[in-house]
């Protein structure tokens, strides 16, 4: 019954006119209909290999969530639970939290509480839930500097435009933002300048402001993506996996509130899915959750972090030679596939498994085949929506600033597994002269591997399933393309976790009647008079900074601050020092991580200006040491 649903929308789309595929959206690029045909093939491909399969799979099924659930669920992923509920006491840490966020940030979280009041208002459950305008009162009591709370938050305002930033506005620690207070129209970036300076959400809504009627689409008719680019940050660029996990836990829920106050600029639902639990394998290699496999593939090889089938298939494909004309498109012989999958799933593990007949097709369709059969997508059940709705946001910037926060939000497996595969998918599009495969049909074969689920996508589909494929088909190029850009952490976002770091810090001083902390606190405070004594110890003057190295042969060097010095800089004077007794570690290898003051721990980019970032972070200690530790 599916593979008809399919046929029939394939010849749909034969019939769709030139035009109407695309009067959806100006901000889809027109895809010519030969690179639709590769869609619609590929999806006929898919069906084929499925109907091969008898034991149908179980479906995914995703709950439809009752009112104000998705709001309050929202809370919860944002680390806001505590704002309702019985633990709504005890909130200092949502306190200092919402007080580091943006304009339209608040406004996001606003709209929520709302929500979540007033079904419980309806369902008179006794929770105490404070009053949204209560909420952002009480921060403004307590603290000057953040705008005036006292009535929610819009949007839309356009008085307080040239104060939009509020949020990050601080105390005397200066984030190196000021120059946030003009109005963005004055900053100096280029169109194809990503800023990660300024809140993205902000960013819109100021554009929306200065530019009602004129809002710029992303161009109809050219085939060709913006050379979108990162301006180089003094204070360096931050990766993701460069933070330490008790930081990271905080730039997701900024992802979150950023995403969702971009969606709602745009006025486009975000809903997070939920899936229902099913029962999935807990052994094996196709169809199994990648959890699981990392779990079993760890205790083979230590430290994994991509499942072992997974790099094998890869490095299966690239043995023969990228440059095989159709390579991904054309599929293996769905027979011989279904069997290379059998003998994979018995041999795998033992080593038994003989590569050497996988034909490369074969290979192709496997490394589809195992994207598919993951029991959640790749680009997981509760996000899956919201990737796809990336293509109804107006611009192609901020279609690619809502990746970059999806990418952000992306569990650590599904985000290194996908990194690994839109790595491979650009060194396959590198071969297109040999292989025909530029970034389009790339992106037309891979996207209804991603995209649609099984038990998820049919609903969707039949809504309107050409403009779904065109679409979903520009949000994978978009990953292709830009994949260099979507694992960095916005600046922004890390100014906001450096703010909350050090708020939480004053707080925890302030608040000796909270039991909890009185440890944490003498343990806080012991700490911070080590980093206090260390700038003016006798032994290190104004502008020098000690830098501990623990596991190399000079282990502790004090450093003079130049305008100019950089961390790569530092890291190579002190792999320079060499000695017999200690294993030479490369470049690559170490890394100068920034560690404590008003950061959990920072993996320093190469191109680090130390004397700016010291001004930003005067409290931290420096260490080099390896990656890996």
């Amino acid at each position: 019954r599916r593979s008809g649903q399919y046929t029939m929308n394939h010849d749909h789309s034969k019939k769709t006119p030139d035009g109407a595929s695309f009067d959806r959206s100006g901000s889809q690029d027109s895809l010519d209909e030969l690179s639709m045909d590769d869609y619609w093939k590929e999806l006929e491909n898919i069906h084929e290999t499925r109907g091969n399969n008898h034991e149908e799979r179980v479906a995914l099924v995703v709950k439809e969530p009752d009112e104000g659930e998705l709001e309050e669920e929202w809370l919860k992923e944002a680390g806001l639970s505590n704002l309702f509920g019985e633990s709504s006491g005890d909130s200092l840490e949502s306190m200092v939290f919402l007080s580091t966020l943006t304009r339209t940030q608040k406004a996001a979280v606003e709209k929520r509480v709302e929500t979540v009041r007033q079904t419980m208002r309806k369902k008179n459950k006794q929770h105490q839930i404070p009053d949204v305008r209560d909420i952002f009162r009480l921060q403004n009591d307590s603290k000057g500097e953040i705008g005036d709370g006292s009535e929610p938050s819009t949007v839309r305002t356009s008085e307080n435009k040239n104060e939009i930033q509020d949020g990050t506005k601080g105390p005397k620690f200066s984030l190196g933002t000021d120059e946030q207070k003009s109005p963005l129209e004055d900053m100096p970036f280029s169109d194809t300048d990503i800023n990660l300076e300024i809140s993205f959400a902000e960013q819109a809504a100021n554009l929306k402001d200065s530019s009602v009627g004129k809002m710029c689409k992303g161009g109809g008719g050219d085939t060709l993506l913006p050379n979108f680019r990162l301006p180089k940050d003094k204070t360096g660029t931050t990766k993701i996996g460069d933070l330490a996990p008790q930081d990271m836990k905080k730039v997701y829920s900024l992802a979150l509130i950023e995403l969702t106050a971009l969606y709602d600029i745009f006025g486009t639902e975000f809903k997070q899915q939920k899936a229902v639990k099913i029962k999935t394998k807990d052994s094996g290699l196709f169809g199994v959750p990648l959890s699981v496999l990392l779990e079993q593939d760890q205790k083979k090889v230590p430290g994994t972090k991509i499942p072992l089938i997974f790099q094998k298939l890869i490095a299966q494909i690239e043995e023969a030679t990228l440059e095989t004309e159709g390579l991904l498109r054309i599929p293996g012989v769905a027979t011989r596939v279904k069997s290379l999958c059998q003998e994979l799933e018995a041999k795998f593990y033992e080593g038994t498994f003989n590569w050497e007949n996988v034909k490369q097709h074969d290979a192709a369709s496997l490394l589809k085949l195992f994207i598919r059969e993951l029991p959640q997508p790749l680009l997981t059940v509760e996000y899956l929506k919201a990737f796809q709705d990336v293509q109804s946001l107006p611009m192609k910037k901020q279609q690619l600033q809502a990746l970059n926060l999806l990418v952000l939000l992306l569990p650590e497996a599904n985000r290194d597994t996908l990194k690994v595969l839109l790595e491979f998918l650009q060194r396959v599009i590198d071969h297109r002269d040999k292989n025909k495969m530029t970034l389009k049909n790339v992106a037309m074969v891979m996207a209804p591997n991603l995209f649609t689920f099984h038990g998820f996508g049919s609903k969707t589909i039949e809504q309107s399933e050409f403009v779904m494929a065109a679409g979903t088909a520009n949000v994978m190029r978009f990953m292709i393309q830009y994949q260099k850009l979507l694992w960095t952490i916005p600046k922004f976002i890390v100014n906001q976790v450096r703010k909350q770091n050090t708020e939480s810090q004053k707080k925890e001083k302030k608040d000796k009647a909270v039991k909890k902390l009185l440890k944490k606190m003498a343990y806080d405070r012991e700490k911070h008079e080590k980093q206090e004594k260390t700038p003016n110890d006798a032994d290190v003057p104004q502008g020098v900074i000690r830098v501990q190295a623990p596991h190399l042969s000079k282990v502790s060097m004090a450093i003079q601050l130049t305008e100019e010095l950089k961390a790569g800089d530092i890291v190579a004077r002190f792999l320079s020092q060499k000695s017999g007794n200690v294993q030479t570690l490369k470049k690559e290898e170490v890394c100068l991580y920034e560690i404590g003051g008003n950061i959990g721990e920072r993996c320093l980019d190469g191109d680090t200006y130390m004397k700016d970032l010291y001004q930003l972070n005067p409290n931290a200690e420096w260490v080099i040491k390896s990656k890996q530790s």
